[in-house]
């Protein structure tokens, strides 16, 4: 049996193959393309091919797997696959030699490969955040702009941003100064509004999102951005390694009698975890008292230790309430606040 390997890059990258002794058959750098990657794997007999997981991983390993191949994108922080790299030497040559032994001889970690359907959930809402960070830029300018001539573009949602801007009184030359943050505005507007009723539509569709919606202050977008970014959640052994892989967890420094934790790690999918805070948030400021022990939870944590590190710790629990939520296949009860709470 042959054994291969792939050195990614972005213009072109380094294939090798070696048989089952480590012997080398084929070292080839081909263009990174679908053509490129056939021309090396679509006649040859079924082997096992190794490739780091990174932005071009997924579409790459589909290629080789339709010419036959098993493929195994594997987790580049696993230090023991670069065994026979040598630290202070780093070629693409090195790289992919270490890679193809690492295959053949089985040492490599697999990373998760996300879901077909979820990766597209995953795009639709990464295309959604944009067009909202781009309105959110658009009308941080247009107020800016506005204050400098002595209006106030007025407190609301950013939906109604350009119906208030309309509404005040300005000279005509300003107006055609800021037509263009107008007409991107009112273009964004009902691209945004598509988006949003679209997911919406798929969270109401979708069992797993509307058990997590059960959840005080998470929402459809917050619930479809968890689903999609944990994709299989048997690969999370508890809530502690959720709410870990999502960055809540605080980063500790500790030695023998010294301990000492510091802020969260952040680390994992940076979207999720902020709407994770938002939510949080939610509840916060929830006046109907409808996040029930959850709210006198974090009420009582911000006596402690402050509001803002009280929401985070909400924040961190939400998550792992999903998990579970998502795990055991049910829905969240609000339990009432005590009486006087």
């Amino acid at each position: 049996m042959e054994y291969g390997a792939i050195d990614l890059h972005l213009r072109s990258s380094l294939i090798r193959i070696v048989d089952a002794a480590g012997a080398l058959v084929l070292e080839r750098r081909v263009s990174t393309t679908r053509e490129g990657f056939r021309s090396v794997f679509a006649d040859r007999a079924a082997m096992r091919v190794l490739v780091e997981t990174g932005t071009e991983s997924e579409w790459v390993a589909t290629v080789v797997e339709g010419c036959g191949h098993t493929v195994i994108v594997a987790d580049p922080n696993y230090a023991l696959m670069y065994g026979q790299r040598q630290r202070r030497i780093k070629t693409d040559r090195r790289d992919v030699a270490a890679l193809a032994e690492a295959c053949r001889l089985g040492i490599y970690r697999a990373a998760h490969r996300v879901s077909a359907a979820q990766r597209d959930r995953r795009r639709r809402l990464r295309v959604r955040e944009q067009l909202i960070r781009m309105r959110t830029q658009a009308i941080n300018l247009l107020r800016a702009q506005l204050r400098q001539e002595g209006y106030r573009l007025g407190s609301g949602s950013a939906e109604a941003a350009l119906t208030r801007y309309e509404r005040l009184t300005l000279p005509p030359a300003f107006r055609e100064a800021v037509a263009p943050l107008r007409e991107l505005l009112a273009s964004l507007r009902p691209v945004i509004a598509h988006l949003s009723a679209a997911l919406e539509q798929a969270a109401s569709t979708d069992p797993i999102a509307r058990r997590l919606m059960s959840v005080p202050g998470v929402g459809s977008i917050t619930a479809l951005s968890f689903q999609a970014a944990v994709d299989d959640i048997g690969r999370l052994r508890d809530a502690s390694s959720a709410s870990a892989f999502f960055g809540l967890v605080p980063t500790e420094d500790s030695s023998a009698d010294r301990h000492h934790r510091g802020r969260i790690t952040k680390a994992g999918p940076r979207g999720p975890r902020r709407l994770l805070v938002q939510a949080a948030w939610v509840i916060w400021r929830s006046r109907a008292r409808a996040g029930g022990t959850l709210q006198v939870w974090v009420q009582q944590l911000a006596d402690r230790r402050g509001k803002r590190v009280a929401v985070v710790a909400l924040a961190r629990r939400l998550c792992r309430i999903l998990y579970a939520l998502w795990r055991d296949d049910t829905v969240f009860t609000v339990r009432p606040r005590p009486a006087g709470a």
